[in-house]
C-alpha cells in the first residue's frame, strides 16, 4: 500500500488569541451558571439579569488583570543596577 506523507498544520497564533478563547470559555459558563442557580432562589428577573451583567463585568476585569499579570516582562531597563556596572550587558 503507498504511504502518502502525513502533513499537520497547527494554527499559530499569538497569545491574544489564546486568551480570548479562554476567556470566553469561561466568561460563557460562570454567568450562565450564575443565572441558573439564582433561577431558582429568585423570583424577581430584574435581579438575575443584574446580577448576569454585574458577574460578566467583574468577570472581565479578573480576566483581563490575570492575563496581563500572567505575562512575562520583556523589556529591560538600559541602565545598570547600582554597584553592578562590570556585569552589565
Amino acid at each position: 500500500m503507498p504511504q502518502t506523507p502525513h502533513i499537520e498544520r497547527h494554527f499559530t497564533a499569538s497569545e491574544v488569541v489564546r486568551d480570548i478563547v479562554i476567556g470566553m470559555s469561561d466568561g460563557l459558563t460562570v454567568p450562565f451558571a450564575l443565572a441558573a442557580g439564582l433561577t431558582g432562589a429568585v423570583a424577581s428577573t430584574g435581579i438575575i439579569v443584574t446580577a448576569g451583567l454585574a458577574e460578566i463585568a467583574a468577570g472581565s476585569i479578573a480576566m483581563g488583570l490575570g492575563g496581563a499579570t500572567s505575562r512575562p516582562r520583556t523589556t529591560r531597563s538600559t541602565t545598570p543596577p547600582s554597584g553592578r556596572a562590570s556585569n552589565w550587558r
